[in-house]
């Protein structure tokens, strides 16, 4: 019962409403100039390294000692939370509006993938995917941490940082279909892949095969699944879905980074078949 209201019913919850006024880092402006200075910070950041470890004559990177295993354990245990939060939050709204659904023939798995025309971006859920929205800028932290560790800066990385932040601020802006989904399956992946980076970061033995990679791939696989799903209820449901306009940028933003994610999983499994031949 105490859970159940800390993370559902608790008044700062449900009584969320996502405004330029009301919420801290809502408004376009924010965002691009977030996004932009990511990107212009990880490359200056990059250069600045290979300008040094050149001069220095140094192959390898700097270390950061336990910094990047509590930013693992960080992130694993807010996802964790949001997990938890949104799944409590959406069977406390299933519950309270089970009434209405009734007069447009909607089910719990029509919601989930499909929010009625006119849903505003206020209430339980929407709490917790404005939580989900800050807590992506935690995630940028580890773009910086594999250049100053590994003198990597990887342009896939790049990409994907920016294009999930810009995802999850629409999903709030134009209170989009499909988030629901997505943040559930996309924090359990979280929580178990950087609990499982805590866990190698902190010396102790990984697992015998990519990991890290292979929840990733699952995660992009269920998220095409339920992206035909949205698609197929939005075109057989009368009215449609709301945020359709941003599912479909969201679309082709999630086809970009599943493109880039399967040439660099290629080139993964390539890697480790001629370390292994």
């Amino acid at each position: 019962m105490t859970l159940n209201y800390y993370l559902a019913e608790h008044p700062t919850i449900v009584n969320f409403r996502w405004s330029p006024t009301q919420s801290y880092a809502s408004t376009w402006s924010f965002l691009f100039t977030a996004v932009s200075s990511y990107i212009i910070a990880a490359v200056t950041l990059h250069l600045l390294l290979l300008i040094i470890l050149s001069l220095c004559n140094r192959r390898r990177g700097f270390s950061l000692g336990p910094i990047p295993a509590l930013h693992s354990l960080t992130i694993s245990i807010i996802s964790a939370v949001i997990f938890v939060g949104i799944l409590l939050s959406a069977a406390a709204e299933i519950r309270d509006t089970r009434w209405l659904w009734r007069r447009t023939r909607t089910t719990a798995l029509q919601w989930f993938l499909c929010f009625p025309v006119g849903t505003r971006a206020s209430g339980r859920v929407f709490f917790w995917s404005y939580a989900f929205y800050l807590s992506r800028f935690l995630h940028l932290f580890r773009t910086f941490f594999s250049v100053i560790r590994r003198r990597k800066l990887s342009f896939f990385q790049l990409i994907n940082q920016s294009s999930l932040l810009c995802i999850s601020f629409l999903w709030l802006e134009y209170s989009q279909s499909f988030q629901v989904v997505a943040i559930l399956l996309t924090t359990v992946s979280y929580a178990v892949v950087y609990g499982y980076r805590f866990w190698t970061e902190i010396g102790l033995r990984g697992a015998c095969f990519p990991f890290v990679v292979n929840c990733q791939a699952i995660l992009l696989g269920c998220m095409t699944v339920c992206h035909v799903g949205v698609l197929c209820i939005h075109l057989v449901k009368r009215g449609g879905c709301n945020g359709i306009g941003a599912w479909l940028f969201n679309s082709v933003l999630n086809a970009v980074i599943t493109l880039l994610y399967l040439k660099f999983y290629c080139k993964t499994r390539s890697m480790m078949t001629k370390v292994q031949g």
